[in-house]
């Protein structure tokens, strides 16, 4: 292998946009593309596939669109090989199944001389597909820990390959520390991990005039809105702030809580959110905005006063950072990353998951607070992409250049 040639990563994640699915991954792309800009990137988003999955589409509209063989993104390659995997079933195949899927390409790429190092995005089954592909390929592994890793440690048949996947790994990456911890308690090193967190794009998302902002909206002036940011399933907790508007009207008559986000890989329960909103007779105060491409959605985070995130499950949410650079209070749920990320009372509330009477007050505390919203956009500055892509290529050039020599 040449001494002068310029060493490339291939990213491996099976959630990656596409023309098909443009707001899957959109938090691996930003990363990684990122990296690009130092380090040449190629992408294989292995698609899970088994033959009769369009039946399945005719009661889950949603469910595994599919993505195309090939796309040019942005001057990157990125490859959508398939590889089988069942419904709901035998998950304890699919990083094998998964590292077949991708073989042929990553092959192809390493006798080009276009892999070097195999970057995977979650633990399983990405990370254990790499070290598979890692090992038959000769080239070293890092595997960034995302947030299902948490669940996965905890599933008796997944829990192993996670572990093996891990230990197996050249180097790994945590997006939170929260992350890390559960790597550390699967009997990973410390010495292994790095916690290098994501980071905001503070030009794209900035604060706009609000009266400005709703007024292109079509929101009135002086009404207080929520805001919420995401795929629309039930781990989002959509639902779990729905279901307080009501005590909120008694304080607030005109306030309004926007959702942005549309269907994703996970499902769509859109139906089932409006059918709680008719219920609960708040209809009129729930809009749904669909999904909004990120150059766009500085300009409802601006129109909001609160943003509000009542999940279940997180690894590090760049979208916290992205409604704190537009000045907006965050609150969310005790759980992942999210304390790390709205890691000061000053930037928001934090409550305990699932409790329903700390959220209701929290909404309420955080609606009738005078925030000091240029602090706020301070603290997203000091989460620019740009110390964390240094530090992350720095590491990435080090395991390379260790690999090579």
């Amino acid at each position: 292998m040449g001494q002068n040639r310029r060493s490339h990563i291939v990213v491996l994640s099976s959630l990656f946009p596409s023309r098909l699915q443009p707001q899957a991954g959109l938090f691996v792309r930003e990363r990684m593309f990122r990296v690009s800009e130092h380090i040449p990137v190629a992408v294989i988003a292995p698609t899970p596939w088994f033959p009769f999955q369009s039946i399945l589409r005719r009661w889950r509209p949603h469910f595994r669109p599919g993505a195309p063989h090939y796309e040019r993104q942005d001057a990157h390659d990125v490859w959508y090989p398939r590889f089988i995997s069942i419904p709901s079933l035998l998950k304890q195949f699919d990083g094998l199944a998964m590292a077949l899927g991708a073989w042929p390409r990553l092959r192809a790429l390493h006798r080009a001389g276009r892999l070097d190092l195999i970057d995977a995005h979650f633990g399983y089954p990405e990370g254990y597909a790499a070290v598979k592909l890692g090992r038959w390929l000769g080239v070293p592994v890092t595997i960034t820990l995302r947030g299902t890793e948490a669940r996965h440690a905890r599933d008796p048949k997944l829990a192993p390959l996670l572990k093996s996947a891990l230990e197996d790994a050249t180097h790994i990456f945590a997006v939170a520390e929260s992350l890390k911890q559960v790597a550390i308690e699967l009997g990973v090193p410390s010495s292994k991990i790095e916690v290098i967190g994501n980071g905001v794009d503070t030009q794209r998302f900035r604060p706009f005039d609000r009266q400005q902002a709703r007024t292109q909206l079509g929101l009135p002036a002086d009404a207080p809105i929520l805001i919420s940011v995401g795929g629309l399933v039930e781990r989002k907790g959509f639902h779990r702030v729905i279901a307080h508007l009501p005590r909120l009207i008694e304080h607030w008559p005109n306030i309004l809580y926007l959702i942005v986000g549309g269907p994703s890989a996970e499902g769509n329960n859109r139906s089932e959110l409006e059918t709680l909103a008719a219920q609960l007779g708040v209809e009129q105060h729930v809009r749904f905005l669909g999904t909004v491409a990120p150059d766009q959605l500085a300009i409802p985070l601006s129109a909001a006063d609160v943003f509000v995130l009542s999940t279940r499950n997180e690894g590090w949410a760049n979208v916290f950072l992205e409604a704190m650079a537009c000045g907006l209070p965050v609150v969310t749920t005790d759980v992942g990353g999210n304390r790390e990320v709205v890691s000061d009372p000053r930037l928001g509330i934090v409550v305990p998951f699932d409790d329903s009477g700390a959220l209701l007050a929290a909404l309420a505390d955080a609606l009738a607070r005078d925030w000091d919203r240029a602090a706020i956009r301070r603290y997203a500055e000091t989460n620019d992409w740009g110390e964390r892509v240094a530090r992350l290529c720095l590491a990435l050039n080090r395991i390379i250049s260790q690999d090579k020599y």
